[in-house]
């Protein structure tokens, strides 16, 4: 890991002008080759999640409760990687270890709440599938336009209501460690773990986390279990494998989203002796492939999306002029 022999640590001291970051362990002598990589999956992204959006948008015919979901899970997934990518190309292009302070809290502001939109869409899109499948007489009553829209402004004042009080609560914590972070883009632990010991604001990050992160794969899994069950009684393998199939895709992007923050939560709290390079790999995985891979998920998965997208592709006929 990279050392700052300048950064001095504080003693009960009001937040410093900036923050150190840390980059990939071993990559810190020659950071611009993996520039490469990161933009390539930056711009392979915004493209795959892009075409989500403009395919969804522009057809009359996908307005429907699970392409809502899917849509307000694309602009999870460009929000999350565009405000990812300031420091680690900061870091890959120039090796840019100091970020502002203002810019460190706005970066991991935006960070947090396109992740918890991105859980929070997961878990909609879980109860969606929920209902389709164990009520399907009843669930177009159920997921009405009125109660989607409902469903949508629940998720983002979620999203907001949760994260709006922490770069304030952070700003004014006072801090008895070296500002050093220990990844390439700020979080809201691992700033919150310089401040002075017994900062009253741990227990709203607990609580942050918990109601989010620690509450919607619960959820997930739960739906899915009832899904599960369901299953089991239909008749024929047919119709079963017909139905998974609608879940195969979203269970897929839960597990790519969940998999990595849960053995990252349990290598932490079991203190599990695992490399800094693989943690921090594991860190990214967590956030950036999610974005790249969902696209790619539903496109092949969902057939509406998978022929819709080839329509556009299409070269329109021109008629020959008689």
């Amino acid at each position: 890991m990279s050392t700052f022999p300048n950064q001095v640590a504080p003693s009960n001291t009001s937040m410093a002008p900036t923050f150190l970051l840390v980059g990939m362990p071993g990559l810190s002598a020659v950071p611009s080759w993996w520039t490469i990589p990161l933009l390539t999956i930056y711009l392979l992204s915004a493209l795959g999640n892009g075409t989500i959006l403009w395919i969804i948008a522009l057809d009359p015919t996908l307005h429907r409760p699970m392409y809502f979901f899917l849509f307000l899970l694309s602009v999870s997934d460009v929000g999350l990687v565009t405000a990812l990518m300031p420091t680690l190309l900061g870091l890959a292009f120039a090796g840019v270890h100091a970020v502002p302070a203002s810019a460190c809290l706005l970066q991991m502001f935006f960070v947090h709440v396109f992740s918890v939109m991105e859980s929070s869409v997961l878990l909609a899109m879980a109860l969606d599938r929920a209902l389709a499948i164990c009520r399907p007489l009843h669930y177009p009553m159920l997921l009405t336009n009125d109660v989607i829209s409902k469903i949508g402004l629940a998720i983002t004042f979620r999203c907001l209501g949760l994260h709006l009080p922490l770069p304030f609560l952070l700003a004014n914590m006072s801090y008895c460690h070296p500002q050093v972070l220990t990844h390439s883009y700020c979080l809201h632990p691992d700033i919150a773990h310089l401040a002075c010991p017994g900062a009253w604001s741990a227990v709203y990050s607990l609580f942050v986390v918990l109601s989010a992160m620690g509450l919607d794969p619960l959820l997930i899994f739960f739906s899915y279990g009832l899904i599960g069950r369901v299953l089991q009684g239909l008749g024929s393998r047919e119709e079963r494998w017909k139905a998974g199939q609608t879940c195969a895709a979203h269970l897929s992007a839960v597990l790519l989203f969940y998999m990595p923050m849960i053995l990252l939560a349990l290598i932490d709290c079991l203190r599990v002796p695992v490399p800094q390079p693989a943690h921090t790999l594991l860190s990214y995985v967590h956030f950036l492939l999610p974005p790249l891979i969902n696209p790619i998920l539903y496109s092949v998965k969902m057939k509406e999306i998978r022929e819709r997208i080839l329509k556009r592709l299409q070269p329109k006929k021109v008629g020959c002029a008689q």
